[in-house]
């Protein structure tokens, strides 16, 4: 496979994880800062800026102010129109590696953001959340129907994965300080698309290390952290041209994902809790070493070649090829 294609593919794997996480997250903010009377808009904002590391503007934010940079904003990289049109650029220049389907979704995709965009003004912004969650589910449902499991197809659930880990991540940072018995751990819960499963998983009992427990360490979840570092490593091993080393992972993408995935495989029972901020923000350094790792080992390892010739001036060429 062409390494550009296998970039694309990665790519948007990784910007519509990101629009479809955005969104959940952003949808779950919003419904707090409308329905509680007692939420600091401007705090809360504040906070779901940093979760997503984004500049917060000066002056004081509220729903529509926030919803603008993170939701509409075409300035700003990380939000969700720029992402749908990142995955979709990028699926322009890789379409003999993706389905006519896949390509038909997400153009659909962008050229409906106008006109949802317009409907959120004037209905409110959930039903623009609810569009880019639906149109996430429905391409990661044609990718898995239409794409042959090859190299092409692997890449492309390998961004996905990745990004799913450093957006889950993000949501637990916003709430590794709070108080266990606080009610704010249900906003993870439902920014990950995890509260039915949880309360079917535990029986109802919310409880902050059960919650921190199931996002990052379940292992039938396709959300947690841990299936989506389990489904990255599986991507990578498949991928590998070499498989079965006799002295273990070689790449450093295998190598970093088979440590965070032992580090949170391998924990003491109770223990989730302590320190957690701290091995979160580990997890997200990781995502990133990652994301380098993969970049150069797949995309970009080999040099820029030039000509050994290139800048020598015409009569000093003369001057060599005659020593020849």
């Amino acid at each position: 496979m062409l390494a550009r294609n296998a970039e694309s593919l990665f790519w948007i794997g990784r910007y519509v994880e990101r629009a479809d996480d955005t969104a959940r997250i952003l949808d779950v903010a919003v419904h707090q800062l409308l329905e509680d009377a007692t939420v600091d808009p401007d705090r809360t904002s504040r906070l779901l800026l940093r979760v997503l590391g984004i500049d917060p503007p000066d002056g004081p934010l509220d729903v529509w102010s926030v919803t603008d940079l993170v939701a509409f904003s075409r300035d700003h990289g990380g939000s969700i129109v720029d992402s749908i049109s990142s995955a979709r650029e990028n699926a322009r220049g890789a379409r003999e590696v993706t389905s006519s389907e896949m390509w038909e979704c997400l153009n659909t995709t962008f050229n409906g953001l106008a006109e949802r965009e317009r409907a959120a003004r004037r209905l409110g912004p959930h039903e623009f959340f609810q569009y880019i969650k639906a149109r996430a589910a429905m391409f990661a449902g044609l990718a898995d129907s239409t794409l042959s499991r090859d190299d092409g197809y692997r890449f492309l659930l390998l961004g996905r994965s990745v990004e799913r880990v450093d957006m889950t991540v993000r949501m637990l940072l916003s709430r590794a300080g709070d108080r266990t018995s606080s009610p704010a751990w249900v906003t993870v819960l439902r920014s990950a698309g995890a509260h039915d499963t949880y309360l079917r998983t535990y029986r109802g009992a919310l409880d902050a290390h059960l919650v921190a427990e199931f996002i990052l360490l379940d292992r039938l979840f396709p959300r947690s952290v841990f299936h989506s570092i389990s489904v990255a490593e599986s991507c990578l091993d498949e991928l590998d041209q070499r498989p079965n080393s006799r002295v273990g992972a070689r790449d450093e993408a295998q190598r970093l994902l088979g440590r965070a995935r032992s580090e949170l495989e391998f924990l003491p029972p109770g223990v989730l809790l302590e320190d957690l901020q701290a091995r979160l923000l580990s997890l997200q350094k990781t995502c990133r070493d990652v994301g380098e790792a993969i970049a150069l080992q797949y995309f970009h390892a080999a040099p820029w070649v030039a000509w050994t010739d290139a800048g020598i001036p015409i009569e000093d060429m003369a001057e060599v090829e005659g020593e020849l």
